[in-house]
This record gives C-alpha cells, structure tokens and sequence, in this order.
C-alpha cells in the first residue's frame, strides 16, 4: 500500500511527506539563513505580536540599528502582500529579531527570542495555513535547506521527529502521539 499524499490527523490536514522526508537543521551549513533569505518576515498571530512587542526592552539592547528604526518606523509585524501577519523585515529581507551569534561552535543567525519565538519559526521548514476549518501543514522546500535535508538523511531523521517538540508546542502531546501512531503505521506497509 502506497501512502496517501495527504493525512488526517485530528483536525490537521498534513501532506505525508512530513514523514518520509527526512532533515535536520545544520546551522554550520546554513548559518541560519532562513532568518535573512525570503521577501516576508515569519508569519505571526496576534498573541504572537504581543508577545514580541512585550519582549522588546530584554531584547532592544541586542538588536541592530536597522532592526530597531524598523521597530519604530512600523512595529514588530506588518500585513505582508499575501495578507498574513508577518515580522517586520530590515532592507526587504532581515527578520528584525534575528542577530549574529554562536551554536554549537559555528557562527549563525539566531533568534533574539529563542524561548518564544513565533510557532512558525519553530516548526520551519513546515508552513500551516487554515483553510475550510482545518489546519494545513506543508513541507516548505527551499534550496537554502539542502545541508538539512542532507543531514536528515545521514542521520535518517523523519521532519516530524525533527520537529517533535514544535509540533507538541503547537498542538499538545496527545495529537504528536497520535502523528506518531500515524506514521508507523503508514511506514510499516
């Protein structure tokens, strides 16, 4: 039996590559570019923005200057071409929150909110969207992560396992077992 391109799990619609694609993030690759690469900043909810906003004293000290007259210019989020909710972006590309910093021994661009920063951060590479009631996930592929698909297949580590703890975040432990249950199933035809 082949697996279906698109799951069901609970009220969340998935595409099934979500399991057999495998990555894991490689920041000495990488550097962290998906936080300056792109034309939007990361997509953000409502408590999403006041919980940056309510951030914005611990982490002023540590923003650039773009990213601060950005911030004062037009707030921590604006309403990006597409319609969605997005952090402000320095120059057309920069995330405000991002800064150079050090992981693991690389240099990298990091999250200046790393503790709260937006779900769709952490659960990047995938990307929801709601459509009829249902929350949608799709595998966001991007040339910039192909050190993480590499790595993901040297380590053989599914997306969803990769994402274990965002996925918890976002949708409570009860549903990521049942992912889980899921997968094995599909995986072991």
């Amino acid at each position: 039996m082949t697996i279906p391109p698109i799951l069901q799990v609970g009220e969340v619609l998935l595409s099934s590559d979500i399991l057999t694609e495998m990555f894991c993030c490689d920041l000495a690759a990488c550097h962290g570019a998906c936080c300056v690469e792109g034309d939007a900043g990361a997509p953000v909810s409502l408590d999403e923005i006041a919980d940056l906003e309510s951030r914005l004293d611990d982490i002023w000290p540590h923003m650039t200057a773009g990213a601060k007259a950005e911030v004062n210019a037009h707030g921590v989020a604006y309403t990006d071409r597409e319609g969605d909710l997005v952090t402000s972006i320095v120059d057309g590309r920069d995330c405000v929150f991002a800064h150079q910093g050090c992981l693991n021994g690389c240099e990298a661009t990091l999250c200046l909110v790393e503790d709260g920063k937006p779900i769709s951060c952490a659960l990047y590479p995938l990307r929801e969207k709601q459509i009829g009631g249902l929350t949608c996930l799709n595998y966001h592929r991007w040339a910039i992560c192909k050190p993480a698909v590499e790595q993901g297949r040297r380590l053989s580590l599914p997306l969803y396992r990769f994402l274990k703890q965002p996925l918890i975040r976002r949708f409570g432990p009860d549903w990521y077992r049942e992912l889980c249950e899921v997968a094995q199933q599909l995986l072991s035809q």
